[in-house]
């Protein structure tokens, strides 16, 4: 598996999301290049709302694609600070950019030490096979 495919310094759900953590408990999330590649092209997404309360493994949104609908995720507890607009006109980021410019959204975490169960890149790797 190359760097490429699953950065290093991300972690990791077995719902496929990841999560990049960032400074004041905010994290940002999306979904791997394994879970954008399993959908096939994805043409719309439904996102939580700015202000929501998510729990960790509740459904927060939709992933649509010319296959099929998945849920989206939450893979922490907390708040939602921020969803990524500029998905509503261009969802072909997902595909083309899963940990880039195809993020999902920023959730401030209530509780950190749910940051302890999230995989690293080797432990998610080994549930792909």
């Amino acid at each position: 598996m190359s760097d490429l495919e699953y950065p290093q310094e991300l972690r990791y759900t077995a719902e496929h999301e990841w999560v990049r953590v960032g400074n004041d408990d905010v994290v940002r999330v999306g979904i791997t290049s394994y879970a954008q590649d399993a959908l096939g092209d994805v043409v719309y997404v439904d996102l939580p709302a700015v202000g929501d309360s998510v729990s960790s493994g509740d459904a927060c949104g939709e992933i649509e694609s010319t296959k099929s609908v998945s849920d989206l995720f939450s893979p922490l507890t907390g708040e939602i600070v921020a969803v990524n607009e500029s998905l509503d006109s261009a969802s072909e980021m997902v595909n083309s950019d899963p940990y880039g410019e195809g993020w999902m959204f920023e959730m401030k975490v209530t509780d950190t030490t749910e940051l302890e169960k999230l995989l690293d890149v080797d432990a998610y790797t080994e549930t792909l096979d």
